[in-house]
């Protein structure tokens, strides 16, 4: 496993914990035991897929291309806290309330995503 594809995974996880400390509309269980488990379960999930089918760039790109990467990485991350808020019932104690919320940790997600891909890279001379 490469470097990048480390830091693209613990920036998921962070993501999806940011996500669900942050937003109002993730709730993640009533007892102590459950919290954890559902950021689990919601990392979990959203690990596999973002690695399963990855939207990012294999080299340079020039900007036009670098943010419609970012776009559909973020339609990809939405659509998987739909997923999330259809299947966090019948897992664990993750619920997910309304479109905006999905929207938003769609958005945190990739943004953690795309941070911890360019922690500790260095520039390349072309």
């Amino acid at each position: 496993m490469t470097d990048i594809g480390r830091r693209r995974k613990l920036g998921a996880l962070a993501g999806v914990c940011i996500a669900g400390a942050l937003l109002p509309g993730i709730t993640l269980g009533a007892e102590d035991v459950d919290v954890p488990f559902s950021l689990m379960v919601a990392a979990l999930v959203v690990i596999l897929l973002t690695q399963l089918v990855y939207v990012g760039p294999s080299a340079r790109v020039p900007a036009p291309a670098l943010l419609a990467f970012g776009l559909a990485g973020f339609l990809q991350d939405s659509l998987i806290w739909w997923l999330l808020s259809w299947l966090g019932g019948k897992f664990s104690e993750l619920e997910v309330e309304g479109l905006g919320t999905i929207l938003l940790a769609g958005l945190i997600t990739r943004v953690s995503i795309l941070a911890f891909s360019l922690i500790g890279t260095e520039p390349t001379a072309d």
